[in-house]
């Protein structure tokens, strides 16, 4: 059985409810446990128990969320000797373009190191699109179920 965590910080929601739809697209994946898990309470016994890892985060100021921020400072020095190589995705809500939270975790998760293997989620968050909103949980319920079939094909 492989582990698949989705690690993700959300202070207003948006980000949370794409969480859950990355979920939805995971947990229909046989073989793969998949879970998920704020930031704030994840550790790095998240990372050595899991097979692969997405990541949540809405942009702050042009940059990932200081819980997650935070999450990749508690684990980072522990994490180097492990040298993990573990497959990540990443989904970001955007209040701007997303690209800054992105160049961010993705220079952060060379370091572990860890490898890329999905293009990330950007929801560029705008009032009133339902439909876009819509769209980007069916994205992210797509990025859930590839991670998954990822890991439980052996491809990660």
């Amino acid at each position: 059985m492989k582990t698949l965590a989705i690690i993700y910080h959300s202070r207003s929601g948006l980000t949370q409810h794409m969480a859950e739809a990355v979920l939805r697209g995971a947990k229909n994946e046989d073989g793969v446990n998949s879970y998920l898990v704020r930031a704030l309470d994840a550790t790095l016994e998240d990372l050595k128990n899991s097979d692969g890892v997405i990541f949540g985060t809405p942009e702050n100021f042009g940059y990932m969320s200081g819980a997650l921020k935070d999450f990749f400072d508690r684990t980072y020095d522990d994490a180097l000797p492990l040298a993990l190589n573990l497959p990540y995705a990443l989904f970001v809500s955007a209040g701007n373009d997303g690209t800054g939270a992105v160049r961010e975790v993705d220079r952060i998760l060379r370091g572990y190191p860890m490898r890329k293997v999905a293009d990330p989620v950007i929801y560029r968050k705008k009032a009133g699109e339902d439909d876009l909103q819509k769209f980007y949980f069916e994205k992210c319920e797509e990025l859930g179920a590839t991670i998954a079939a990822g890991l439980a094909l052996g491809i990660f």
